[in-house]
């Protein structure tokens, strides 16, 4: 059996980290990246909110894969070319790629991911699952910038982007996320998952679940802020809060002060009224019209849509 190989590009700086996210915490309103939600058990929790009922996401791509995979499959390996390199961005637990290698038989497996050793656990399952296939783990931040080494990715390549995190950008960052993404496939393709309107009322309850998990999800962050920066946040006295932003055509994650509180953490503190947000994540929402001129800007000339029979969720396929 083959052992995946790994190139650790996202080295973590405690330090760089931590100026980052009290710089957030001072601002006015204040704002943590998402990219804090991402420790141990903030993966793990995510991968929970996948399967929650109201999270349709997952779902309805996954039913979009098992209804069109043949014909997604086929218009892929068109633009990347035979057993292309499959680079998986947001890896996670590799299962979405994984659900693909019989139909695209890639003659590599590049996942990439910030949370690093989520990552090599799940590569190392993997590898039990495909003795024989070539794997490699890349952590990296990409969400700064979208750039791997020559031995992780020659030649043209199929990237791969599912779930709807491209939502997680803001459209000046998506475009440019887009562009370093062409860059990557060097003449193959984009395969990209993208969250489409709908009511709010859908959305809403996508990202404020009856169980709480989501609600747990954002929570969690405030541990991982007082790991970080020796902070006191008290969960119980945060709430979570889930809204779609009409005009900004996005839902936005906040965590509310129950009551006045002061926090404290190294070398800084600071004052949260009753009812005083933290936003902590955005996740925008695209018509197919739109997220296709998206693609032809970022330089994609051939662009190819699936979708469920609702037209809740998007598979973009973009070449060129």
């Amino acid at each position: 059996m083959k052992v995946p190989s790994f190139i650790q590009l996202h080295r973590i700086d405690d330090a760089a980290l931590a100026y980052e996210a009290a710089a957030g915490l001072r601002a006015r309103p204040a704002h943590v990246s998402p990219k804090f939600f991402y420790d141990a058990l903030g993966s793990r929790l995510f991968d929970a909110v996948t399967e929650l009922d109201e999270y349709y996401p997952t779902r309805t791509e996954a039913a979009i894969f098992a209804e069109q995979g043949a014909d997604i499959a086929a218009a892929a390996l068109a633009e990347a070319g035979a057993a292309p390199v499959l680079v998986d961005l947001g890896a996670g637990n590799c299962a979405k790629a994984a659900r693909l290698f019989p139909l695209l038989a890639p003659r590599r497996y590049v996942a990439v991911d910030i949370s690093v050793e989520f990552l090599r656990q799940a590569l190392q399952a993997l590898q039990r699952e495909h003795p024989a296939m070539d794997l490699m783990g890349v952590g990296l931040d990409f969400s700064t910038r979208l750039a791997l080494p020559a031995d992780a990715c020659s030649g043209p390549a199929l990237v791969f982007y599912p779930g709807s995190s491209i939502g997680n950008f803001a459209p000046d960052a998506a475009l440019r996320l887009l562009r370093q993404a062409r860059a990557l496939a060097a003449g193959g393709a984009l395969l990209i998952g993208v969250d489409l309107i709908k009511p709010a009322a859908l959305l809403e309850a996508a990202y404020d679940d009856d169980l709480g998990v989501t609600a747990a999800f954002n929570l969690n962050l405030l541990k991982h802020l007082n790991r970080l920066l020796g902070a006191d946040f008290a969960v119980r006295d945060w709430r979570h809060v889930a809204l779609f932003d009409a005009a900004q055509s996005r839902i936005e994650m906040h965590l509310e002060a129950r009551r006045s509180l002061q926090v404290h953490w190294r070398g800084g503190e600071r004052a949260f009224a009753a009812g005083e947000r933290m936003h902590t994540e955005n996740s925008y929402k695209w018509t197919a019209a739109d997220f296709d001129a998206l693609l032809r800007q970022a330089g994609f000339s051939r662009v190819k849509r699936w979708s469920d029979s609702q037209g809740w969720f998007g598979l973009f396929l973009a070449g060129g």
